[in-house]
This record gives C-alpha cells, structure tokens and sequence, in this order.
C-alpha cells in the first residue's frame, strides 16, 4: 500500500504529545510512588474512606492485576484498582484512587457528561471495529483498482461519520477527567487523606495522567481532519 505522507503531518502531532504524555505519566508516577503519605493510608483506604464518606458503601473496592489500569465501572459500582495503587501507602497511589472514586461521586451526582459517556460506549465500540474494517478495505480497494476512486470517496466518507463518533467520544472523555480530578483533591484535603503540604506532588500525578486523555483526543481529531481531507482529495 503506498504511503501517504500527508497522513504523518495529521498524525504527528498526536504521536509526538501521547509520547511526552506516557513518558510524564510514568515518570511522576514513579517519583511519588517513593514518596509515603503523612496519613499512612493505602490507596485502597483513601478510596474506601472517601466513598464511605459520601455514602457510597455499596460501592465495592477490588484489585486488578496490570500497572496503571485502575477505573470505575458504572454499570457493576464498583471501583477496580492496579496492584500498585490497592495495596501502596504512596501520594501517587492515593493520588489515583481518589481519581477513580470522583468517577463514583460522579454517577451518584447522575454528573451530565459521564452519563452520556456511558450512553455512547456501545455506539462507539461499534464505530470504532466498523471504522477500522471500513478504512482498510476502502485502501485496500484502491491499491488494487486505481479506478475505483468513486467507491473509495463513498467508503471514506462512511469512515469520517464512523471516526466523527469516535472522536466525540474522546471529546465527552476530557471533562469527565477533568472533573473526576477535581473531585479527587476536594475530597483528599477535605477529608484530611493529604496534607497541604503534599498538594502539588498530588496534583503533578492527576495532571500528567489527564495529558494521557488530551493526548488521545487531539489524537483522534488530527486522524478525522485527515480523513476529511482524504475524502476532499477524491472528489476531484
């Protein structure tokens, strides 16, 4: 198949800052994972506290294997948190955790846009399998046949509505960890899990983690541009 430089220059931008994003994740995240919290609790038991604190005890709390794979799951209530995080007494573990518990403060509030979050996941699950077989078979079919441009256009054109939804996805993602941040300090210093003098290293670990989500909707939206222009290219 032959290369389209003019796919690199859309997709440079978003390869470049995902690279800085992961490299800063994992960089401050082990920096802090060295550094204990004054309170002496793990991440499990900030999580715990907070969501007791907010009458969220049916909420269950449960280690999953993986580094960094930590989340809330909606549709079971249930907060699931890496190794790492369940069992260390580190500001980056109970930095993390108390991310995942501003997701569950967030469904109980029926917080606007992680409702339509959820909403758009199966949609977009979708989207982004059909988008995929779409794309590949529209190069596919011009590789093999250069005079099938019209059909090319039309499955390109199917591919930008697809990836349209998949972006809006990654948009709807910025606010809803953002937000879920937010949520995160005000509890910890509220609640006394983190001293203020143990707020900036706090903050350095949930804002390099929410550069891994701007990352991945700049990402998404240089791919789609690029795609619309695909779809432009051929209609001459």
């Amino acid at each position: 198949m032959i290369f389209d430089p003019l796919w690199l220059l859309f997709a440079l931008p978003g390869l470049l800052l995902g690279m800085y994003a992961q490299y800063k994740l994992s960089s401050t995240y082990s920096k802090y994972m060295r550094v204990a919290a004054e309170s002496g609790l793990s991440g499990a038991q900030a999580a715990r506290r907070i969501l007791d604190n907010a009458g969220l005890q049916d909420v269950a709390i449960a280690e999953v294997p993986g580094r960094l794979t930590d989340h809330y799951d909606p549709r079971r209530r249930a907060l699931f948190l890496s190794t790492d995080n369940f069992h260390e007494r580190s500001l980056s573990a109970v930095g993390v955790a108390a991310h995942e518990s501003g997701h569950a403060l967030q469904h109980q509030a029926a917080y606007a846009p992680l409702n339509l979050r959820m909403k758009m996941v199966p949609v977009t699950n979708f989207a982004s399998k059909a988008y995929s077989i779409i794309f590949l078979a529209g190069m596919a079919l011009l590789w093999i046949n250069h005079s099938a441009g019209h059909l090319f256009q039309n499955l390109i054109w199917i591919a930008v509505g697809l990836f349209t939804v998949v972006t809006a996805f990654q948009i709807i993602t910025l606010p809803v960890e953002f937000d879920a941040s937010r949520r995160a300090k005000e509890q910890l210093f509220r609640l006394g899990i983190v001293r203020s003098d143990e707020s900036r290293a706090i903050s350095q670990v949930l804002n390099t983690a929410a550069l891994t989500y701007v990352a991945a909707m700049i990402s998404s939206v240089m791919q789609l541009l690029y795609l619309i222009s695909l779809g432009g290219r051929n209609r001459r």
